[in-house]
């Protein structure tokens, strides 16, 4: 259960940095209410899967799934530049993440 609590953790941080960047400056209120609460839950089920999975790999997957996350966003839906550098970033990260996960003893 932790690593579906981390998962979710990650996808939430995606919706609220999304959000984040919708709310303007928190001048829009919906994308500022929406961040608040995603943000929020985020962090909660972070901490639950840190009830069973190890410091450094909790944080460092949901701290990973938050960057390439919004970084697809940011191609796919904002229209961000998806250069051969930034692309070998996120599949490094992303490669990280993978590590990550088979070297856990969870």
């Amino acid at each position: 259960m932790a690593w579906f609590y981390l998962v979710t953790a990650g996808v939430l941080e995606v919706v609220w940095a999304f959000a984040m960047k919708q709310s303007d400056g928190f001048t829009r209120p919906w994308p500022t209410v929406i961040m608040a609460v995603t943000m929020v839950g985020s962090v909660a089920l972070l901490a639950l899967a840190m009830r069973d999975l190890p410091l450094g790999t909790a944080y460092t997957i949901w701290t990973g799934i938050g960057a390439v996350g919004a970084f697809v966003i940011g191609i796919v839906v904002l229209g961000e530049q998806a250069s051969a550098a930034r692309l070998v970033a996120a599949a490094l990260i992303v490669s990280g993440l993978v590590m990550m996960k088979l070297s856990s003893s969870h």
